[in-house]
């Protein structure tokens, strides 16, 4: 008897519908040594006989098997299904999924080439309730490539992260051997099974290879066990779970992945309980805290520093079950970034609230300095914003609530008004309902509001489309509006309170505003047919909804909103701008200017428009931006946003583009449009096609990265090591290259100009904008870009004590800190007036022209703050990883660096105590090589030089 290649176990319970295409997808598989176990969970309805009749049009493949009584959970009937399978690999497979056409071939090759006991792939999360089933990768970084380890240990995100049993090929043998099965009556055997598994096996695969689909439908009728957390013995078969996969790593000796699976259990199986707490009752939540305390007692302390800060905020305020405290933790959970408590300041530190500061524990994990509540912008802040009170009668909702002061930042004398807005989430030619709220009031640590409003006047919905309308609270204060979502904490919202409604195409759709609490906890008001409307015209609906004139409505609205997204589409975009938009005449005198992809007004292109400014040129100024609003940006330009149909229009139809990055790849420049790059910096680290990334791109890739290049009709350098590097690089011929230095650093070369002559340092008005003593020098820290992992803008962390700096030098040296402009800094309080950030400033020359010296690393401003002659220090602490595992470099800056180059705090710190002697005279030579060498081009002149070339003169 032919042996099978793989085992399928599929098991059912009530699911009739669904099983046929679950087992279809095994028999479909490309593999075709394939059996399919089918194992019914004792079911009420078909799903045994449909098993049957599966089974007997596939006699050779299928087989049916039913359990005498129900299990009641999964580990059963998986487990029966290994007692009857007779491949030499096994999987499973839900009867609600489906396996990937290719998933048994692909798994069994990698188990074949490896001789793995496990074959794990990619699951796919298939959102059904989504209008387009929208489908997420489930943990996607972990399977990047294709790779084999010895060992768990090797790869702890696996076992912590991907605890799917079903998304794996396991080899029967291992399984059988090792005595694997399910945990039977008890919930969440998945994450058992798979802890088991992984800790026994020999040798495990990971394939890149989408492998199962998870269908997920959380409008379902019926509940999943995952979905029903709302039952407390769902949380108590959690904490079982867990705790035996403790046993089990403590019994290896595992205690990193103990410690690792801890911090994934107050990240994730925890939040998801917690963000259910305020909608649930205090006897659930007393339960629910006496389980999670005696588990959380048990976790590794370090665990709470690895998570983010309102994770281990909710862990500990639970572990106190400090409720007034915690619920608006969890609404926070919830809504990431909404500020929903006033906060508490204690000795230049923020706090999430004043209780439990007495211990060292509880001020480091409730400490929230880092995220700046007491500077940020209120404009910047999502609110909280609790209802206390709710009514509605006759069409008239009454509601009252109360807005989070942060720190008392709403001044009792501010001047403040407020309007409640109704606006529907989806709507065609749809209107926002403006109230205005009658009382608004300062209550200490809150602002107290109350409004009334008359629903059936105020509110008209069309009444097909707009099924769903949501509250917020847009509260102005001294002109600036900061809107709130209305969340529903405490206040009873009964569904029973339905409001009478006037819809302005029919009330046979709907003639009620029926109120409802998101799944974040927000207000929400929800369209139906009540009463008379409802009993008159119930059977005209059913009757209508699936008639010829409702598909023609659907087909006709479905063509209306995928037309929308398709027109707002990239693609829809690019060929706008090429058929049609390039063919609009060119206009003389527009010229388009962006700076670093729309992020800031600055760099040469500022220079640039600057000096078209002072000569007088007449032209048509564009500046893109990028984000929601522009700030900084010259008021006497045009603006637009990047990749928005005004920009492209503008783009296609300007006589200049000038940038310092590059304009959207895909968009050809025309015969008549001339495009000037002034570039951002002289290289250091590999760029273009000397980097190891672009070589190995494809050929198709490649071409048409060269084709953007080849966009440039002039491309400015500040001297011979830009044409040996960046212009070969880029591969641009000689005639593009511009020699005249760059714009942005003219007045860093006036200012060395200045001081000769004048033996005086000016520092301007930027000093006294920063509130810099001027009795103190200042140092400027501007290191290079750093990403995360894999690429990822994160928030710059200072590699030296910032706080241990302050207190050596706040004396004689302020420190301004500016980090790429991709990257974010935090500063603790302590070292405020002493240490500034000063990355918000778009422009980081005039920051340079104000520094009595420079601490970098690997930054291009190297090469302009040299034009200024004074002390630079390189703190280069990761120098070996930086050029050699990073993209390389053009040369070894220990070698021509103008400035003592340090690897630890402590050689930085002795720099710093002996400037300037230490990097000011000893390097003065140096400094002037330096220049000589990266900047002979920069003259002072080179803004004044374009614009009389392009703009103004012969050139023109």
């Amino acid at each position: 008897m032919h042996v099978p290649d793989v085992s399928v176990v599929v098991i059912a319970y009530n699911d009739a519908e669904r099983l046929p295409a679950a087992v279809r997808s095994v028999l479909e598989q490309t593999l075709h040594g394939v059996e399919v176990v089918i194992v019914d969970d004792c079911s009420k309805d078909d799903t045994f006989t449909v098993a049957q009749a599966l089974a007997a049009e596939n006699p050779d493949r299928v087989r049916a098997f039913q359990l005498p009584e129900n299990s009641g959970g999964c580990g059963a009937p998986r487990n029966h299904g290994i007692r009857h399978a007779t491949g030499t690999y096994v999987m499973f497979l839900d009867s609600d999924d489906v396996l990937e056409r290719n998933a048994c071939r692909n798994m069994l090759d990698a188990a074949e080439s490896t001789g793995s006991d496990l074959v794990s792939g990619l699951c796919v999360r298939v959102h059904l309730d989504s209008r387009h089933k929208k489908t997420t990768e489930w943990y996607p970084w972990l399977y990047a490539r294709t790779r084999t380890i010895e060992s768990i240990t090797e790869l702890s995100d696996l076992l912590v992260f991907d605890t799917l049993s079903t998304n794996k090929c396991y080899r029967r043998a291992f399984l059988l051997e090792q005595g694997l099965e399910f945990p039977v009556g008890i919930h969440y055997e998945d994450l058992l099974f798979s802890a088991q598994a992984y800790v026994a096996a020999r040798r495990i695969t990971l394939i890149p290879n989408h492998v199962y689909y998870w269908n997920v439908q959380e409008k379902a009728a019926a509940k999943s066990i995952s979905n029903r957390r709302h039952e407390i013995a769902n949380f108590v078969h959690r904490m079982e779970i867990h705790r035996r996969v403790d046993a089990l790593l403590e019994s290896k000796g595992y205690d990193e992945l103990k410690y690792r699976k801890d911090i994934k259990f107050l990240k994730h199986d925890l939040v998801l309980h917690l963000r259910d707490l305020p909608l649930l009752g205090d006897d659930y939540r007393r339960e629910f805290a006496r389980l999670a305390n005696g588990y959380l007692a048990e976790i590794d302390p370090r665990a709470y520093e690895e998570v983010q800060r309102m994770h281990a905020i909710c862990a500990y305020l639970l572990s106190k079950e400090d409720w007034p405290n915690l619920l608006p933790a969890t609404d926070a959970l919830t809504n990431p970034g909404r500020l929903t408590v006033p906060l508490a300041e204690r000795d230049g530190q923020v706090y999430w609230c004043a209780e439990h500061l007495d211990t060292e524990q509880g001020r480091q994990i409730l400490d929230v300095t880092s995220s700046h509540y007491d500077a940020k912008p209120l404009t910047s802040l999502a609110l909280g914003n609790r209802l206390t009170s709710y009514s509605g009668r006759d069409g008239v909702v009454r509601l009252a609530g109360r807005v989070v002061n942060p720190l008392g930042r709403i001044r009792p004398d501010a001047e403040l008004g407020a309007v409640l807005e109704f606006s529907a989430r989806r709507s065609v030619g749809g209107r926002t309902a403006r109230i205005p709220v009658a009382t608004l009031r300062h209550a200490g640590a809150w602002i107290e509001w109350e409004g009334e409003a008359d629903i059936a006047r105020t509110v008209r919905p069309l009444g097909i489309i707009d099924a769903v309308w949501d509250v917020r609270l847009i509260l102005t204060v001294d002109g600036q509006d900061l809107r709130t979502r209305v969340s529903v904490g405490g206040a009873p919202v009964d569904e029973a309170d339905s409001l009478r409604i006037r819809p302005r195409l029919t009330k046979l759709v709907s003639d009620r505003f029926v109120p409802q609490v998101t799944r974040k906890g927000n207000l929400s008001y929800v369209l139906t047919a009540e009463g008379r409307a409802a009993v008159r015209t119930t059977a005209m609906i059913e009757g209508a909804m699936h008639g010829r004139t409702a598909r023609l409505a659907k087909t006709s609205l479905r063509r209306l909103l995928r037309a929308k997204k398709d027109l707002n589409s990239g693609e829809t975009k690019l060929r706008v701008y090429h058929e049609v938009y390039s063919r609009l005449p060119i206009r003389k005198g527009l010229v388009v200017f962006e700076s670093h992809l729309g992020k800031q007004y600055s760099d040469s292109p500022r220079a640039v428009y600057e000096e078209m400014r002072r000569q007088g040129v007449t032209f048509g100024a564009v500046w893109s931006y990028s984000g929601a609003k522009p700030t900084g940006f010259p008021e006497d330009a045009t603006l637009v946003k990047r990749w928005s149909w005004p920009y492209l229009r503008a783009l296609a139809q300007a006589e200049f583009w000038i940038d310092n990055q590059g304009f959207p790849l895909r968009l050809t420049k025309r015969p008549g449009t001339t495009y000037i790059q002034t570039w951002h910096g002289t290289a250091l680290k590999r760029m273009g096609f000397d980097e190891p990334h672009t070589k190995s791109r494809g050929l198709a890739a490649q071409a048409s990265f060269q084709q953007a290049l080849d966009r440039f009709d002039h491309f400015l350098i500040r001297g011979e090591h830009d044409r040996r590097t960046l212009a070969r690089a880029f591969r641009l011929r000689d005639e593009v290259l511009l020699p005249v230095g760059y714009p942005r650093n003219d007045s860093l070369v006036e200012a060395r100009r200045e001081e000769a002559r004048t033996g005086r340092r000016e520092r301007g008005p930027l000093a006294a904008e920063l509130g810099i003593d001027p009795e103190k020098k200042i140092l400027l820290y501007a290191p290079t870009f750093r990403a995360a992992p894999g690429g990822k803008v994160r928030a710059f962390e200072a590699p030296f004590d910032i706080e241990e700096f302050a207190d050596r030098f706040g004396d004689t040296y302020t420190l301004l800190i500016r980090t790429h402009y991709l990257n974010s800094v935090s500063l603790p309080p302590a070292v405020r007036g002493r240490v500034v950030d000063v990355s918000r400033l778009h422009d980081v020359t005039p920051l340079l022209a104000l520094a009595d010296g420079l601490i970098t690393d690997y930054s291009s401003v190297m090469f302009d703050y040299g034009l200024l002659d004074r002390p630079m220090v390189f703190f280069a602490y990761d120098y070996e990883e930086y050029a050699r595992e990073n993209r390389g470099t053009y040369f070894d800056l220990k070698e021509h660096a103008p400035g003592p180059v340090v690897a630890t705090e402590d050689e930085l710190f002795g720099v710093i105590a002996n400037l300037p002697d230490e990097a000011d005279s000893k390097y003065a030579a140096a400094r002037q090589r330096f220049n000589a060498d990266f900047s002979e081009y920069d003259r002072g002149d080179a803004a004044r030089r374009i614009v009389t070339t392009f703009f103004t003169g012969s050139g023109k």
